[in-house]
């Protein structure tokens, strides 16, 4: 099986979602390729910090730039053993991107480990992957969800849920619960 996961970021990811699952699959051994449309290996976007802060939604800051490894127009999704969708802003422009729907539905398509976190629902709603299926987000999403024919997960912040192929949380307070499902799903074994 490949050790292979493609990871779909654009300008406005959000940070967390973005560096943290990206470097603990490098970790564990796997090869990451971080693309986004209209970008080629060595460009950046730009990520954006969410904080909840006691506010009705997430506060924004500017974060990192996040250097992209591999070029999107050289992507062959039959390489990957698993897609992972950060959150953020990001996903409200790249779910307007034919292609990036097209991965998605493959990946869906052939049962490959999707993991989706916060607004990454969008992507998956927009590629229309949802009917049936319980998925989490970020609650701002929770109508896109529902809409897209999905049961919406209100869960806590810190819980991820998985259903099938599809791993997805509500925010990057849940790395924990959901990359280690994420990887659970992609079939490795951690042992201590």
């Amino acid at each position: 099986m490949s050790k292979k996961i493609l990871m779909l970021v654009g300008d406005y990811a959000e940070d967390y979602e973005t560096m943290v699952p990206f470097q603990c699959l490098l970790a564990l051994g796997y090869e990451v390729h971080a693309v986004c449309p209209n970008k080629k290996s060595g460009d950046t976007v730009a990520t954006a910090i969410h904080d909840f802060e006691g506010d009705q939604t997430y506060s924004e800051k500017r974060g990192h730039n996040f250097a992209i490894n591999y070029d999107f127009d050289a992507v062959k999704v039959e390489d990957y053993a698993g897609l992972l969708i950060p959150g953020g802003r990001a996903p409200e422009y790249l779910r307007m991107n034919d292609k990036v729907l097209a991965i998605v539905k493959y990946f869906d398509d052939n049962k490959k480990p999707i993991a989706a976190v916060c607004h990454g629902a969008q992507i998956l709603a927009a590629a229309g992957i949802l009917q049936g299926k319980l998925c989490s987000a970020y609650p701002a999403c929770a109508a896109e969800v529902k809409l897209a024919g999905g049961t919406y997960a209100d869960i806590k912040v810190t819980e991820a849920v998985t259903d099938g192929h599809l791993v997805t949380a509500p925010a990057w307070p849940a790395h924990p619960a959901w990359i280690r499902q994420f990887v659970d799903v992609l079939g490795a074994k951690i042992t201590l």
